[in-house]
């Protein structure tokens, strides 16, 4: 061997130059690795977000069908306190004309001169 080629396998053997193959080796595995962990935590992150919006998606959808289940109920007592208010005023017609029926028919009981 001439010796360069000898001082080229020396250097090429030297514990620095290994310890800078292992360098440069765990340099390039380091980027993946932080890579891959960035990718997991996005996915993980994107998960918990899609589970927070269904959550929050499932209690609007809940209520607004209470909100549509109340709105129901406040129609039917709109439409149930309507007709009783209509038949509360019918009765107070009808109660108005007996009493003017019974003073009616007192006054002419005065007149006749029929009295207690």
């Amino acid at each position: 061997m001439n010796s360069a080629t000898v001082e080229l396998a020396e250097i090429n053997q030297s514990p620095e130059i290994e310890n800078n193959h292992e360098l440069k080796y765990a340099d390039d595995a380091f980027p993946q690795a932080e890579d891959t962990d960035i990718k997991r935590s996005a996915k993980n992150l994107d998960t918990a977000l899609c589970r927070v919006s269904e959550a929050s998606t499932r209690e609007i959808e809940n209520l607004v069908d209470e909100f549509h289940h109340l709105d129901k109920k406040l129609q039917a007592d709109l439409s149930r306190i309507q007709r009783d208010i209509a038949e509360y005023a019918e009765l107070s017609k009808g109660v108005m004309q007996l009493a003017t029926t019974i003073s009616d028919g007192m006054k002419r009981l005065n007149v006749a001169g029929i009295t207690r």
